[in-house]
């Protein structure tokens, strides 16, 4: 059965020592895999379907095929994977601001992960993805400038809740018009929420963007034995 608990990596990182760590839960009877930064939680293969749905209401509402997609946090790889199982997507580029968390996957740390990094589609690029919005390159180094036909972001808790002050503006009509102009034409981005819809968030997403609304996302959580839920906000470019 194996050791009740490991840590299968530790980093520190300029926002804080970053881990991954492996534990049996005797009473699921399952093997859980959870991230922490420092003493805080970030995610967990417990709750792993708001996390799936952000890729599958994201890229539900852009029109086409050959999707040209970023995924902003790699975590443990659940919204890259099912960015994956949709058959439009060309390529895949996941922004990474921490080294380690892609070598998670190279090295095939995550089993429910498995085959994303080995996808020809997928290439992983080591950056910030604030600092990218707000530079001059964006998303692809060999590209600057590069347009997208989706972004998908979950890298901080919320709007509201960020992981770094320099996070917090990306979120302000300024931030979003500079995301905005790396989509293409009808092109979506599509954020993670630990957080109730945000009427506020909402209003400055349609300040910028043609449509924007948000789906809250029930997951059965059994450690409480009863629901609970995330959000997942669609925003859309005018064509």
């Amino acid at each position: 059965m194996g050791a009740r608990f490991e840590e299968l990596a530790w980093r520190e990182t300029p926002i804080g020592a970053i881990s991954l760590r492996r534990r049996r839960d005797p009473a699921l009877e399952v093997e859980v895999y959870e991230v922490k930064l420092d003493d805080e939680y970030l995610m967990s293969s417990l709750f792993p379907v708001a996390e799936i749905e952000l890729a599958r209401l994201g890229l539900a509402e852009v029109v086409g095929d050959a999707l040209d997609v970023v995924v902003g946090g790699l975590g443990l790889g659940y919204t890259a994977r099912a960015a994956l199982d949709d058959p439009r997507v060309r390529s895949l580029v996941v922004v990474e601001a921490i080294e380690d968390v892609i070598d998670w996957h190279r090295r095939g740390l995550l089993p429910f992960a498995a085959g994303l990094a080995e996808d020809t589609r997928t290439r992983f690029a080591r950056a910030d993805f604030f600092a990218a919005v707000a530079g001059d390159t964006g998303f692809d180094a060999g590209a600057p400038g590069r347009r997208f036909d989706a972004v998908l972001l979950d890298v901080d808790h919320s709007p509201r809740n960020v992981l770094h002050p320099s996070h917090a503006g990306l979120y302000q009509p300024a931030g979003l018009r500079r995301l905005a102009a790396l989509l293409r034409p009808e092109g979506v981005f599509a954020l993670w929420s630990d957080d109730p819809p945000d009427a506020e968030f909402t209003a400055a997403l349609s300040e910028v963007f043609a449509t924007a609304r948000s789906h809250v996302v029930p997951f059965a959580n059994p450690l409480t034995g009863g629901q609970s839920a995330n959000t997942v906000y669609v925003a859309r470019t005018a064509s």
